[in-house]
């Protein structure tokens, strides 16, 4: 509801049309993470017994990997619990910031990961281990690859139409999978051939893949943390703004908080504008920034005298 604001200068919060249904948006998540933790686990599952049986390296990373998305996958959907909770007195934002702590977690593990892979990789080829079964190899490192792709398209897809960023880090990461285990099949390939060293640098090839995505992922998710957002959302925001009647000149601020895009706007209008002038205004810009910003889930309007 419409707070009134007792002066033209406080700040107004405007109810926003077509809101998106949060209670729907949280449901679609936690299938989505359901299903692809289910998924994974039953890949990374096959490809464990196969690599502990086979002795390949390239093979136990990629396997280590999908099972680490088992484990991101309760971070994520925690995250999404929390998140829920209603604002209070201590958090007036409310709890919505969990999501984007939840993809710290899912980070930390992916670096893990690959760190796990790089030293049984280096180990193999410092030993010059050997790989047995090459051919049961390779059957697992098809299973990851299209376990993963599915299951990756599937979290991606939902991820980026309820805008959650948490849960399209946890999409790449399992799309990392299935790269990974096209690295590890090239490995157990290159075994067959008679090149026995060809599976320790598939390994050393897929850490290098897992660190990319970990580092991609840290990326996002900082900047989510650091109250970044793409510069086209404050150059939207102030020139739909500044094309609406009374309006002088806009100056806008945003942030994410999980799933919800924040603006701040502050509005610059005549002095002799009513404090009823101003909030006419203000009504009017959170209109059209709904229609320009779809994302933009909370709108605050601060009327200020040219």
């Amino acid at each position: 509801m419409h707070q009134s604001t007792g002066s033209r200068d406080a700040a107004t919060a405007f109810p926003l049309p077509d809101l998106a249904d949060d209670a729907a948006e949280r449901r679609q998540a936690n299938r989505a993470i359901a299903w692809g933790a289910a998924g994974l686990a039953v890949t990374g599952l096959v490809e464990l017994v196969i690599a502990l049986s086979s002795g390949s390296v390239g093979l136990l990373g990629d396997a280590l990997h999908n099972l680490s998305d088992v484990s991101t996958s309760a971070l994520v959907f925690v995250g999404f619990a929390v998140s829920k909770r209603v604002a209070s007195e201590r958090y007036p934002y409310g709890y919505e910031r969990a999501e984007d702590l939840a993809g710290i977690g899912v980070a930390l593990v992916i670096w893990a990961s690959a760190a796990l892979a790089a030293v049984e990789s280096i180990r193999k080829l410092i030993d010059h281990g050997t790989t047995t079964h090459a051919v049961w190899g390779v059957v697992g490192a098809a299973v990851g690859i299209l376990g993963n792709q599915v299951v990756a398209r599937y979290k991606l897809i939902v991820g980026m139409r309820i805008n959650s960023g948490t849960l399209v880090a946890d999409a790449k990461h399992s799309w990392l999978d299935a790269l990974s285990s096209a690295g590890a099949l090239l490995g157990l390939v290159g075994v067959l051939l008679g090149a026995s060293w060809a599976d320790p640098v598939a390994g050393l090839a897929v850490t290098l893949f897992i660190c990319h995505v970990g580092w991609e992922v840290t990326a996002d998710v900082l900047h989510r943390l650091m109250d970044g957002v793409d510069a086209d959302v404050i150059t939207t925001a102030e020139a739909t703004a500044s094309d609406v009647d009374g309006v002088r000149h806009a100056h806008a601020r945003a942030r994410w908080t999980g799933r919800t895009l924040r603006v701040e706007m502050e509005g610059w209008v005549d002095a002799d504008t009513t404090t009823a002038q101003a909030d006419a205004i203000g009504r009017a810009v959170a209109a059209r920034l709904a229609r320009a910003l779809p994302d933009m889930r909370s709108f605050t309007w601060s009327a200020r005298a040219v």
